[in-house]
């Protein structure tokens, strides 16, 4: 069995790999989301391990957007990372970039949330609150239909995401706004 880091270790190889503002603000904002779920979903005492897969989940994309997902698991066995961390974090490219399926709940959370996530951070942005806070699931909705809005952020992995949680769409939002409403300011 391999090291789990602790957050302030997760950090520190996270700012090695990523400088950009922008890619360490939705670490933070993944890791945010995972220890919630955690919590919600009777996971409690593994707060802390959903929140580091959170927050190192795109640790090779900025450096590596191409290996992106594979590169990740080179630099987590180097450092002796347990395979239970290293199997999280590439199993949210899924389909995407590589063919490791996410199996525990955990990592099926981490798939639905991480392009979701996105979009209601930029579905916020264009609110006049400019917080999520006030967001409703109907407003994210028709941010969702429009394909031009946010357009990086995958609908279809969003979609297979709650298909894998056995949610409803609506459901994974709603939970999901939640999530981002505990810790935003």
């Amino acid at each position: 069995m391999g090291k789990i880091p602790n957050r302030e270790e997760a950090w520190q190889v996270l700012t090695e790999y990523n400088q950009d503002e922008f890619h360490l603000q939705h670490a933070e904002t993944v890791e945010g989301v995972m220890r919630w779920y955690a919590a919600e979903l009777g996971y409690g005492d593994e707060a802390d391990f959903w929140g580091v897969v959170g927050l190192l989940h795109d640790l090779d994309f900025e450096r590596w957007p191409e290996q992106h997902c594979h590169k990740v698991q080179e630099i987590m066995q180097e450092l002796g990372y347990d395979e239970r961390l290293i199997h999280a974090v590439a199993s949210h490219g899924y389909g995407i970039c590589v063919d490791i399926a996410p199996e525990h709940q955990m990592e099926k959370v981490l798939y639905a949330t991480d392009e979701l996530s996105g979009l209601i951070g930029a579905a916020a942005l264009m609110r006049p609150s400019r917080s999520v806070q006030d967001m409703e699931v109907k407003s994210l909705k028709k941010k969702f239909k429009t394909a031009s809005f946010a357009a990086g952020c995958s609908r279809e992995v969003i979609k297979n995401g709650a298909e894998m949680l056995g949610w409803e769409l609506d459901y994974l939002f709603e939970q999901t706004i939640l999530a981002m409403r505990s810790f935003a300011k």
